[in-house]
């Protein structure tokens, strides 16, 4: 969490203090064996030499130390978040003409190192500019937020119509090259039952962690939920979820509780508006409206989930028998599976070689559908959803305990 090091001192609070009478049978407490006070000091005699030096040699060392403790209290805290300038986010990019760590049709970003820190600095535009201060302030709320599966926000520059988010780099391959290895489609990292649901838990956790947890009294939004934008850490193979803030830094969506600028939105049905979501993970409230919630971001997080189990593309086009195309989608494949018998077992992940709880897959599967119903009114909200993730991935480590599972992984993410 983000503080404030002026936040170092203490404020104690108001009591009444009343005098009480030291009692004759408690232990005295006697000049020899404290340091004198200011008070006890005036009992001393001038000519007591010993005793002034004493004093003043002690007093001497108490103020030293205290200044000492604070220091080093105040080093380790966190940094503040940083207002950047902006022509040290050029520098550290090279006027933007360095390698590029990723881009799409949103973003663009690059891997540098600022202020001794290696980061990732990610370009998106403004839906609408506003003023400093407003900014200073959601990026004081997202910085104090703090979870272990959040890739941190270290701060922001403006520039024109673009914000420039700085989050620290995490070492790590994003989830859908985990999934899917463009070098070795049979190969993968995820090569366990329980590998998956430790992924599936850190992202339940996390999203839950963003909605009711990470900002005071204000739900915030995601938005930006997907594989790709998720990390799978090297050795450990947790998950860590990149974007956080990115949504309310560049008004993507209502802060806050503010459903009056939702309802706003939906009225006005601008077909100028830009929808910043991927195919596949959009719920179909948001395709409609352009309205991000945490509903849409439980939807989002659904697909992941049966993604997370198939090793499946969320959407695809593949060649039909008439020589078109047909749409393939990961949602719909997964309800079909479920309405066979031993269909869940079919179509989970082939490259698990069937070594998985067959019973817990289902309730996994089930818990992905529920979370990509059509009404958002009948998807659960993300802490109910965290706590039942976390009851299965605890069924799953008593599943490999039981079967001789090494439950403990290291591995590397190099290219096969």
């Amino acid at each position: 969490m983000c503080k404030s090091k002026n936040s170092t001192n203490v404020i104690e609070p108001r009591t009444h203090r009343s005098r009480t009478h030291v009692s004759s049978s408690s232990s005295p407490r006697t000049a020899s064996n404290l340091p004198p006070t200011s008070s006890s000091f005036t009992n001393f005699s001038i000519t007591d030499s010993a005793s002034y030096n004493f004093y003043k040699d002690w007093s001497k060392a108490s103020s030293a130390s205290s200044r000492a403790s604070l220091s080093s209290l105040k080093d380790s805290l966190p940094d503040n978040p940083h207002i950047y300038e902006f022509s040290e986010i050029s520098s550290a990019t090279r006027n933007f003409h360095s390698h590029k760590f990723s881009s799409s049709s949103s973003s663009s970003s690059w891997r540098c190192s600022i202020r001794d820190k290696d980061v990732i600095v990610f370009q998106r535009k403004f839906r609408r500019p506003f003023d400093l201060p407003e900014l200073r302030h959601r990026l004081a709320v997202i910085c104090r937020s703090h979870h272990s599966t959040l890739v941190k926000l270290l701060g922001a520059s403006v520039s024109g119509n673009y914000i420039y988010l700085v989050y620290e780099f995490v070492r790590g391959v994003n989830l859908a090259e985990c999934l899917r290895n463009r070098l070795n489609p049979s190969f993968t990292d995820l090569s366990t039952w329980l590998s998956r649901m430790q992924i599936a838990t850190d992202l339940a956790h996390g999203l839950d962690y963003i909605h009711h947890f990470s900002g005071l009294n204000s739900n915030f939004v995601h938005n930006h939920i997907k594989s790709s934008s998720i990390i799978v850490t090297e050795e450990t193979l947790n998950a860590r979820v990149c974007h956080f803030g990115t949504s309310e830094l560049c008004d993507e969506a209502p802060s806050g509780s503010d459903s009056s600028k939702s309802k706003e939105i939906k009225r006005s049905g601008s077909r100028t508006m830009r929808l910043e979501g991927t195919r596949g993970y959009m719920a179909p409230e948001y395709q409609a409206t352009g309205v991000a919630t945490q509903k849409t971001d439980v939807y989002a997080f659904g697909v992941v989930v049966l993604e997370l189990l198939s090793g499946q593309e969320a959407l695809k086009y593949e060649f039909d028998d008439d020589g078109g195309y047909r749409r393939v989608s990961v949602v719909e494949t997964a309800r079909v599976a479920v309405a066979e018998e031993g269909g869940a077992r079919k179509w989970v992940d082939k490259r698990l070689k069937d070594s998985f709880p067959v019973d817990v897959a289902e309730k996994m599967i089930r818990v992905g559908l529920d979370c990509v119903e059509e009404d958002p009114k009948e998807r659960p909200d993300m802490g109910r959803v965290a706590t039942s993730v976390s009851k299965l991935y605890l069924d799953s480590k008593k599943w490999a305990e039981n079967m001789g599972t090494p439950i403990d992984l290291s591995v590397s993410l190099a290219p096969r």
